[in-house]
């Protein structure tokens, strides 16, 4: 179903409300959007705040909270359809919220417009409106939370969470957050010495049932903001637990451009423009009641890699592989499995490395084509969390010598002189992202 088409059929997606709830300290929360009298989509989040739970004595303080949490909740329902108009019924924005909120929706769909084949631009994808009478959204209250010596570390199972974790717990009281946990995700946390769900906080996250009907039937599918959903969530952990620093995991590599012809990054909530913009947000519009930054924002994958190194007792649970995440293992196949392999190579012995993904991924042949992308020897860079081409090129000079039997290894060898040779390596180091 094309982009114009569903826009004609379905002019209005609305964001009709919410709902809440608190239950032996479990938080419920549902939402509530609509496109036209036929869609009707009420996705339900529970968070367990365990033992960390300082909920206030009036849950008002949430809504305004719980508000934004739905406005971003909201896209991975809209895209579907990518209806012009907007219509918001609980609250209205501002002038400068709603020029925010743009930006954000624009430059975090940015994947999502190129691989669907989406011709648009920033004035006219999308126009908001409101109920009718419904009251600013910047007179919501919101709680203080005061500065203290514990900080929250999202737990996503791969390596870059697990440096954050422990160099931090080093200053601070660390707490981990975890969004529907899986295998990797509390074998971490468990390894870091938080073996019980009561020391976790947990978001259950449920996606509704009648967007994966809709996607069936051939609506518009794709990647949306995901990093932007869990700041706004990491808002709801500070007022709830009353610990105001949330410690992200996102990197210097970010920040790059890699969707063609533009200078976004296909996860642009992960960027330092996005982590900047949303804590102005916060500051400004939700009562300064949280501290969101990057641990890690300083340094390259290469650099993180080496720090996880030190870390063995995490070699064998870690897993940050998409593909294979619900059956807990790597799946061998995709980019994120070789990008892993090879920026982690340089400081893990051989023999260590087969053991932790099952299979010697520089000898597998079939991976020459992700290789070549993730190297730069190729046109197209994966749409993936992965590092940029300078940092596995040097990953990859770093293990010439002591990987040099290796299939992959040797392709890489072959395929730079190929190039070089047709003067052909400056160009596609040009035009990688």
């Amino acid at each position: 179903m094309s982009f114009e088409d569903l826009r004609k059929e379905y002019p209005v997606f609305s964001y009709n409300g919410y709902s809440y709830s608190l239950n032996h300290n479990h938080l419920t929360i549902q939402f509530d959007f609509s496109i036209g009298d036929s869609i009707r989509f009420t996705p339900t989040m529970v968070l367990q705040a365990g033992r960390y739970a300082q909920y206030p004595a009036d849950l008002k303080e949430l809504e305004g909270i719980i508000f934004h949490i739905g406005m971003i909740e909201l896209i991975s329902y809209w895209k579907c359809t990518c209806s012009p108009t907007l219509l918001i019924h609980p609250y209205r924005l501002n002038e400068e919220e709603e020029l925010w909120w743009r930006k954000l929706y624009w430059y975090g769909l940015g994947e999502f417009f190129y691989q669907n084949h989406i011709d648009t631009n920033h004035e006219k994808f999308l126009t908001f409106a409101f109920g009718e009478g419904a009251p600013m959204a910047d007179t919501l209250p919101y709680p203080h939370v005061a500065e203290s010596n514990r900080t929250i570390v999202p737990i996503g199972g791969g390596k870059d969470s697990v440096v954050t974790l422990e160099e931090l717990r080093v200053k601070k009281e660390v707490v981990p957050f975890i969004i529907n946990p899986r295998g990797a995700t509390l074998a971490c946390a468990e390894k870091a010495g938080f073996p019980n769900l009561e020391d976790i906080i947990v978001l259950k996250r449920e996606i509704s049932p009648r967007l994966l009907e809709l996607n069936k039937e051939g609506f518009l599918n794709g990647h949306t903001p995901f990093s932007a959903m869990l700041a706004f969530y990491s808002v709801l952990l500070s007022a709830v637990t009353g610990i105001r620093d949330v410690a992200l995991s996102n990197e210097s590599s970010a920040n790059e451009p890699t969707i063609p012809g533009t200078h976004i990054n296909h996860q642009y909530s992960k960027s330092l423009e996005f982590e900047e913009d949303f804590r102005y947000y916060v500051d400004n519009y939700m009562n300064s009641c949280n501290h969101y930054y990057s641990h890690l924002r300083p340094l390259t994958e290469l650099q993180i890699a080496e720090r996880f190194a030190k870390y063995p007792q995490y070699f064998h649970v870690f897993k940050s592989c998409n593909a294979g995440s619900k059956e807990d293992k790597w799946c061998g196949r995709c980019a994120k499995c070789l990008f892993a392999y090879v920026i982690l190579s340089p400081f893990i012995d051989d023999q260590t490395m087969i053991e932790i993904f099952g299979d010697d991924l520089l000898n597998n042949k079939e991976l020459a084509p992700i290789l070549d992308q993730l190297a730069g020897m190729a046109y197209v860079k994966p749409f993936d969390c992965v590092g940029t081409v300078k940092e596995v090129n040097e990953a990859l000079h770093r293990i010439l010598e002591s990987r040099k039997d290796k299939a992959l290894v040797k392709h890489y060898i072959n395929k730079q002189l190929e190039l070089l040779d047709n003067n052909m390596l400056e160009e596609y180091y040009n035009m990688a992202p």
